[in-house]
C-alpha cells in the first residue's frame, strides 16, 4: 500500500488547514462561498435545491416568512424517495451499492443492498403499507434496531407521502407508547428482536406495551433474532409474509415542498417530548448539500455515520443524505466493544472506510480503553473525521485526529440539532480551519449571532446565547406537532420573533466567525450525545410509590459528557441501596437505558423560592462545586447547609 496521503497541514494558533491533496479534491475550497452566500442567502439555498433535487414541478415562491413561521419552494413539488433511489436507479449506479450492513454477531455474514436491491424491497414494503390502510398523511411508527428495514420503512413510508416518526430502539416501551400516541399512528413496523453486547433484546415485548391505548391497528414485525415472540391475530404480521407477494412497483406520490416528511420526538424542558415537524423539500436541501459539502464524500467514499437511526443524525447521514448523493455507506447492527473494544476500527479496515462520523461520548470511551486498540488496525484509509452530538474537548479531540486519523485528516467538529435537521456549524473540508474545540463557521446561507441577555450580540470571545437569523434555514423545524404554542415559547420567546432561540452558549472565536459551543442552557442534559431533559427523568421517578419529589440536574461524566443525578425525597420507606436500584430500574423502564441516574442522593428537603419553585441551579452548582451565588431569595436557606454535607461541597457560598 502506499503512503497515506496527508489531507492537513499545520496553521497559526494551533490550527490546521487543509492540504493542497485535499483541496485539489474537495467540493468546495474558495472561502469566498461564504460572502456570496450571505449576499443573498434565498437566492443561494434556491439554487441549490434546483442543482442538487429532481422536481417534479418548480416551485412559484422561494421563500416565505411569516413570524415566527417560514416557508421554503412553495408549489415545488417532489418525493423524497424518488430523490434517494428512483434517480439512482435510472443512472449508472443502479448497481451500486447503497448499504452495507454489518451484524454484531462475527460469524454472521454482511448484507450488501444495492440501489437497485433497494428501490425493490422499499417498493414492495411502500405497497404493503397501502394494503394496511396507511394513506397520505397518514403517521407510521418505526421502533427498529439498526437493520436495512429501518431504511426501507422510512423511504417506503416517504414513497406514497406517509409520515414517519421513528423511535430509537433502545426507549422503553412507555417511551414508544407516549410518542405513538401523540403522533396518532396508524402502524408501528417493529422486529423480534437484535443483538447487543452479545446479548438478545426482545424488542417485540416493549413493542406491545408501546400500542397498548393507541390508534395502531397492524403491527409488522421484523423477524431479525427467529425467537419466540407473542403475534397478536389480526393485528401483528411477520414482515417476510406480507414482502413475499407484494408488487414490485409503487408510483412515488407527488408531494407539496412543505409536506410533512417526518415527525422526530426530542427532548425539551418538560416532561413531555416534543414532536418536531421537518417538511420536505427543504429538509432534502439541507440534507443533500451539508452531506456531500461537510464531508466531502465523492462517488468512491464509503461513509460511516454510527449514530442510530432513531435519532436525527441518523436520519439525515444515516439514511436521506447519503441516499441523496448516491453514496455507500456502512450501517453497523452492534455494539463499538463487541466482542472487542476494537471492532469499528476493524470495520473501517476490513472495508477501507473513507469518512467517519462519530460522537465524542465513543471517542473518550475509546481513550480510555487505550491506545492498543486502534494500533492493531490499518486506519490508514480514512480521509475525513467528524464528530456530533456535543462540544468535544480538546483532549479528546487531539486524540481522534492523532490515534484515529493518524495526524493527517480533517476533523469536522458538527454543530447541529434534532430542530435544524442538519448540521448548521463546522468547518468546510476544503475550506478549514480544523481547531480543536472550535466547531467552525455557519454553513454557506446561514446567519448566526451570538447574544447577550439583554438581545446585544457579545465581543469576540465572550461567551452569550447562539440564535439564528431570518432568513432561516430550509430544513429546519416547521412546528411541533399538535402544539403551536409549545413551538412558540420554546424558540421564539427569549428574543422574540426575529431570532431562532437555540437554547446552547457559545462565543466566537475569532473575527472570521468562528464558533466554539459551550454547551446547553436550559433543563436539557447531553447525556452521551442525545438530548434527554432533567423534566422526563423527574416524571419517571416521581412514579415510584417511594418517592415524594424529585430534581434532576446534570453531573460531568468523563465518557458520558453528562448523566443525570436524582435527588430524591421519599415517603414510607428509608433510603437504601436497595431502594436506589429499584429507582434506577424505575427510569429504565420508563424511559430507557439511556436515561439512566448515575447517582440517586437522598435528601430531607430540596431548595425552593418562596414560590415553591426547586432551584436546580443551586444543585447543579452543589454538584460540581461552584459557587452557589444569591441563597437569600429561597424560602429554606436552611436547606443547602445539609446538602454541602451529603454531596461533599467543596466550593464557595
Amino acid at each position: 500500500m502506499k503512503k497515506p496521503i496527508k489531507w492537513v497541514k499545520k496553521g497559526p494558533r494551533g490550527t490546521f488547514l487543509p492540504s493542497d491533496d485535499l483541496k485539489k479534491k474537495a467540493w468546495v475550497t474558495n472561502a469566498s462561498i461564504y460572502k456570496k452566500a450571505l449576499k443573498n442567502p434565498v437566492a443561494f439555498w434556491g439554487k441549490l435545491a434546483r442543482e442538487g433535487l429532481d422536481w417534479f414541478k418548480k416551485w412559484k415562491k422561494t421563500y416565505e416568512w411569516k413570524p415566527p413561521y417560514f416557508k421554503w419552494f412553495i408549489g415545488g413539488k417532489l418525493n423524497a424517495c424518488y430523490n434517494a433511489l428512483d434517480r439512482h436507479v435510472e443512472s449508472w449506479r443502479r448497481n451500486k451499492v447503497a448499504i452495507i450492513w454489518i451484524p454484531e454477531p462475527v460469524n454472521e455474514e454482511c448484507r450488501i443492498l444495492t440501489y437497485y436491491d433497494l428501490y425493490r424491497e422499499v417498493n414492495k414494503f411502500a405497497n404493503v403499507l397501502k394494503k394496511l390502510g396507511v394513506k397520505k398523511g397518514d403517521r407510521v411508527g418505526i421502533y427498529l434496531p439498526m437493520i436495512p428495514e429501518v431504511q426501507m420503512a422510512m423511504l417506503a413510508c416517504a414513497r406514497i407521502g406517509a409520515i414517519h416518526s421513528v423511535v430509537f430502539s433502545a426507549f422503553s416501551g412507555q417511551s414508544l407508547n407516549q410518542r405513538m400516541n401523540d403522533v396518532e399512528a396508524k402502524v408501528l413496523v417493529t422486529a423480534d428482536g437484535y443483538y447487543r453486547k452479545g446479548k438478545t433484546i426482545n424488542l417485540k415485548t416493549n413493542a406491545d406495551i408501546g400500542v397498548k391505548g393507541t390508534k395502531i391497528k397492524h403491527v409488522v414485525v421484523v423477524k431479525r433474532m427467529g425467537n419466540d415472540v407473542k403475534m397478536v391475530k389480526g393485528r401483528d404480521h411477520w414482515w417476510h409474509e406480507l414482502m413475499k407477494n407484494a408488487k414490485l412497483y409503487y408510483k412515488p406520490e407527488i408531494m407539496n415542498s412543505e409536506d410533512t416528511l417526518f415527525i422526530l420526538y426530542t427532548s425539551g424542558t418538560t416532561g413531555k417530548p416534543k414532536g418536531i415537524i421537518h417538511a420536505t423539500g427543504g429538509y432534502l436541501t439541507q440534507a443533500y448539500w451539508t452531506t456531500k459539502w461537510d464531508f466531502d464524500i465523492h462517488d468512491e467514499d464509503l461513509f460511516w455515520c454510527t449514530a442510530d437511526v432513531g435519532w436525527i443524525t441518523g436520519h439525515t447521514y444515516g439514511c436521506y443524505g447519503p441516499l441523496l448523493i448516491g453514496a455507500t455507506m456502512i450501517h453497523y447492527e452492534g455494539a463499538p466493544n463487541y466482542p472487542e473494544c476494537d471492532r469499528w476500527w476493524e470495520i473501517i479496515e476490513n472495508h477501507g472506510v473513507t469518512i467517519f462520523y462519530t460522537a465524542p461520548t465513543a471517542i473518550r470511551m475509546f481513550m480510555q480503553w487505550g491506545n492498543e486498540w486502534p494500533k492493531k488496525h490499518d486506519l490508514s484509509s480514512i480521509r475525513i473525521l467528524g464528530t456530533v452530538g456535543e462540544p468535544i474537548d480538546n483532549d479528546a479531540w487531539m486524540w481522534y485526529f492523532k490515534h484515529i486519523g493518524g495526524g493527517r485528516c480533517p476533523v469536522i467538529d458538527t454543530w447541529w440539532q434534532t430542530e435544524t435537521g442538519g448540521t448548521l456549524i463546522n468547518a468546510l473540508p476544503g475550506i478549514g480551519p480544523f481547531i480543536p474545540t472550535v466547531a467552525g463557521r455557519g454553513f454557506p446561507g446561514t446567519k448566526n449571532d451570538i447574544l447577550d441577555e439583554s438581545g446585544k450580540p457579545v465581543p469576540v470571545g465572550e461567551g452569550g446565547y447562539l440564535v439564528m437569523k431570518n432568513p432561516f434555514p430550509p430544513g429546519m423545524l416547521r412546528g411541533v406537532f399538535k402544539n403551536p404554542k409549545r413551538y412558540k415559547k420554546t424558540y421564539w420567546s427569549v428574543y422574540g420573533d426575529k431570532y431562532y432561540y437555540t437554547s446552547d452558549g457559545a462565543r466566537f472565536w475569532d473575527k472570521t466567525g468562528n464558533i466554539r459551543l459551550t454547551g446547553r442552557v436550559d433543563d436539557v442534559l447531553k447525556v452521551a450525545g442525545h438530548r434527554l431533559s432533567t423534566a422526563e427523568v423527574e416524571d419517571a421517578l416521581n412514579k415510584h410509590d417511594a418517592v415524594i419529589e424529585c430534581a434532576v440536574v446534570g453531573s460531568p461524566h468523563k465518557i458520558k459528557g453528562e448523566v443525570p443525578v436524582a435527588f430524591v425525597i421519599t415517603t414510607g420507606r428509608k433510603p437504601s441501596d436497595v431502594l436506589k436500584k429499584e429507582l434506577v430500574k424505575q427510569v429504565e423502564k420508563v424511559i430507557g437505558p439511556t436515561a439512566r441516574p448515575g447517582e440517586i442522593i437522598f435528601v430531607e428537603d430540596l431548595p425552593k423560592t418562596r414560590s415553591g419553585k426547586i432551584m436546580r441551579r443551586i444543585l447543579k452548582n452543589l454538584m460540581t462545586d461552584q459557587t452557589l451565588g444569591n441563597i437569600t431569595t429561597l424560602s429554606n436557606p436552611e436547606s443547602i447547609e445539609k446538602l454541602k454535607k451529603i454531596v461533599g461541597y467543596k466550593g464557595s457560598g
